[in-house]
């Protein structure tokens, strides 16, 4: 497991918390030699700025690859003010039902957490955008709420009352600090599974994420789940697998992007989300390497003048893609032209492009799971029952998915698992679940999943646990190769 050191510069900063053997002075961690040791860096010290031991501890920190907080980029942006033009809070109705007629607030932030319950989430906000273990924050109305003054806070100058909000802040936001060493089991790497209990139809049901949970510990990785508003913890982690649906204008895209630049090994990635959570992307992108996919057009507002052209070139029916849809979800097949110009207009209101193609049936749609750009399983899904799709989300009977085949790769037809391949190596080496649609010997490749659905009794019907083993295998890979 990853070591956790908390940086104080006098041994009487600490002195009215309980002792721990994580917390060492910045002058001792400061003349540690180099070493391949894996740290958790909280860097407590008394002020931050330019070439201060504050300073020189967070930048060491980073130059021996330790996961530390604050960052140099967050110090400079605090001693030079560049917060100005970076933090950007709705602080409005918060502070208008805590403040009443006051014309300043002033609050303290611990680790994202705050002592009043009405600005959690504004506290929330503050630490995602300056991850900084101690802030004092002053808002100033004037017409409306705006952010006046934002600075680093020292231990040695908190109140006895925020000393214990600072340490019931500090235990919620690292679960390494309190823990007894006894007690703990020496994973050698931490990793956290983000998910949303509150998703309808989440890429893993939870046996599967337990399931994972299990297999991790296999590989010395230590696996939790986290929810949306744990942002502000991933630096206590080494890897990040996600577990709910992903788009770019979603907080998942978010995750990524802070997971990547704290130097976590991520699933997905946010390249992997950008380019395969957008169907405009993805078909340009395949278009591009020459792979198999049904004809395809992209259509702007001026294509409702050309509809007949539309429709000599894909024929009927069919099918139209909202940009950033899900499971079946935007997506429409249309039989005549009344219905196309219909459907596009209503479509037009949400996004400037549409994809249009050739509805091709099939009696089912191959799902190839794809990893480090190596099949790893199989799955035929049928279309539900009365229905063109394998999801059918107006199902009246309770019946919205049609049936499923999971079965080894070496018994998928060659050219299907080809074009699975082909279809993931110009998006990345990550996890990845490609469509395809099956015409005789033709094969078109519908589209390429980021978060591909892993579910108990589906996906993992035929490989079973070793389907999981795989996938934090190649987690425990990336982690020693980091």
């Amino acid at each position: 497991m990853t070591q956790l050191k908390i940086l104080i510069e006098n041994a009487s900063d600490w002195a009215a918390f309980y002792p721990s053997e994580d917390v060492v002075l910045a002058k001792d961690y400061l003349a540690q030699a180099p070493s391949k040791e894996r740290y958790k860096v909280i860097n407590l010290c008394r002020q931050y700025s330019y070439l201060s031991t504050g300073y020189y501890c967070s930048l060491l920190a980073e130059a021996r690859h330790h996961q530390v907080i604050p960052a140099v980029k967050h110090i400079q942006d605090l001693s030079r003010r560049i917060w100005l033009g970076v933090i950007n809070v709705d602080a409005q109705k918060q502070l208008s039902d805590v403040a009443g007629e006051a014309k300043e607030h002033q609050m303290m932030v611990y680790f994202g957490f705050t002592a009043e319950p009405q600005l959690a989430d504004l506290a929330r906000q503050l630490f995602e955008q300056m991850p900084v273990p101690i802030l004092k924050v002053v808002f100033q109305r004037k017409d409306t709420w705006r952010l006046a003054a934002l600075e680093a806070g020292a231990l040695n100058t908190l109140t006895e009352q925020q000393q214990t909000d600072f340490a019931n802040a500090l235990d919620n936001y690292s679960h390494l600090v309190w823990r007894k060493a006894k007690t703990r089991k020496n994973y050698r790497y931490d990793m956290a599974i983000l998910v949303d209990p509150n998703e309808p139809f989440p890429p893993s049901n939870s046996v599967a994420i337990k399931r994972f949970i299990k297999a991790a510990k296999k590989h010395d990785i230590m696996a939790e789940t986290i929810t949306r508003k744990d942002i502000g913890k991933l630096s206590e982690y080494d890897a990040l697998f996600i577990r709910t649906t992903t788009s770019v204008n979603h907080y998942t895209y978010k995750f990524a992007r802070l997971a990547q630049a704290e130097g976590l090994v991520v699933m997905d990635d946010p390249d992997s989300i950008l380019r395969c959570t957008n169907k405009i992307y993805l078909a340009q992108l395949l278009e591009t390497h020459g792979l198999p996919t049904p004809k395809t057009r992209i259509l702007t507002r001026s294509d409702l003048n050309r509809i007949d052209e539309v429709i000599a070139d894909l024929g009927l029916p069919i099918v139209l893609k909202i940009p950033d849809g899900s499971f079946s979800v935007g997506v429409k097949k249309v039989k005549t032209k009344e219905e196309l110009v219909d459907q596009l207009k209503a479509m037009f209101k949400n996004s400037a492009l549409m994809l249009a193609q050739t509805y091709t049936y099939t009696e089912f749609d191959w799902r190839i799971g794809v990893l480090n750009n190596q099949p790893l399983y199989a799955c035929r899904y049928y279309m539900a029952k009365n229905h063109w799709q394998i999801y059918n989300h107006s199902a009246n009977d309770g019946k919205k998915t049609g049936g499923f085949d999971a079965m080894p790769t070496f018994e998928v037809p060659k050219p299907v698992l080809k074009a699975a391949i082909n279809a993931t190596k110009p998006i990345g080496d990550g996890f990845y679940g490609v469509d395809i649609k099956q015409n005789g010997k033709e094969v078109y490749i519908i589209e390429v999943n980021d978060n591909p659905s892993i579910e108990s009794a589906v996906e993992d019907k035929f490989l079973e646990g070793e389907l999981y083993d795989a996938v934090m295998a190649e987690f425990r890979r990336r982690l020693d190769e980091q």
